[in-house]
């Protein structure tokens, strides 16, 4: 029952925050990966782990979390930096970049303490696939503060998204604060994307598909597809859980691989049959 709930609570979440990256950008194969959320988590946890000596995932959760907050911070900090001088804000082709840039930089710091630090390699290799087995209700009661801030924030943005697809000018003709929209937007998604990759390890993909399945099932507003791509994301989160550990037996797979998986060739294909819609 507990793997079961965290397998729910972390689907929902991520299918949450692809959704809120995908209006904020106004891109639908935006990922929530792309503000640097899994890249600091993963820094933060091959740390702990080199550093610290740590070895139980709900030692290092706290960490996850922390680099995750951090990355996504500087990102946003770097986007801004690199706005134009009319003060246009952290725009979301900027944010892409800058965390890109800040992804590329973490990932090669993991990959070099993991390269000269085999035990640690052996502890982080368990997490950073994705993984809810050995997760319990503990490790859920530290991250559940975390993923509800970030679900009440997603609630309060969902009616300001409609306005912000028209594109900025349009949004700022209809009162809406561009820049503050992004802006919480952003730590919505740090919130729920850094609280399930402290709690799960980086889940693939979830975030990239499931808005795009919300969109094709009630269209493109905004509140129905936050609505919609919760459940949705706590379904295939769940069932690829059980299909790893039904495929994988008597041993199992990691559901961050089942997802990628799975989702990767099915949304290759709905890209080259041309159906992804314009947000």
């Amino acid at each position: 029952m507990p793997r079961t709930v965290v397998g729910l609570v972390a689907g929902a979440a991520l299918g949450l925050a692809g959704a809120l990256m995908q209006a904020l950008t106004r891109n639908p194969l935006a990922d929530p990966g792309l503000l640097g959320v899994e890249a600091g988590a993963s820094a933060a946890v091959v740390t702990a782990i080199a550093v610290l000596g740590l070895r139980s995932p709900g030692a290092y959760v706290g960490f996850a979390l922390a680099g995750a907050a951090v990355a996504s911070v500087l990102v946003y900090a770097v986007g801004s930096g690199a706005a134009t001088d009319r003060g246009a804000g952290s725009g979301p082709v900027r944010l892409v970049l800058a965390g890109a840039a800040v992804s590329a930089v973490l990932t090669t710091y993991v990959e070099g303490v993991i390269i000269t630090e085999p035990l640690a390699f052996q502890t982080f290799r368990a997490w950073r696939f994705g993984s809810i087995a050995g997760r319990d209700v503990g490790d859920l009661v530290v991250v559940g503060p975390v993923l509800l801030a970030g679900l009440v924030l997603a609630v309060v943005l969902a009616r300001h998204l409609n306005a912000l697809a028209l594109g900025e000018d349009a949004g700022r003709a209809l009162g809406l604060g561009v820049r503050r929209t992004r802006a919480l937007g952003a730590l919505a998604i740090t919130l729920l994307c850094g609280g399930v990759t402290a709690l799960a390890g980086p889940i693939a993909f979830v975030g990239l598909t499931v808005p795009y399945v919300a969109r094709l099932l009630v269209g493109v507003d905004q509140r129905w597809v936050l609505a919609t791509s919760m459940p949705l994301g706590a379904v295939l989160v769940l069932g690829a859980d059980t299909a790893g550990r039904v495929v994988g037996s008597p041993g199992e797979i990691s559901a961050g691989i089942v997802t990628a998986a799975l989702g990767g060739p099915v949304f290759v294909a709905l890209v080259r049959r041309g159906r992804i819609p314009r947000l």
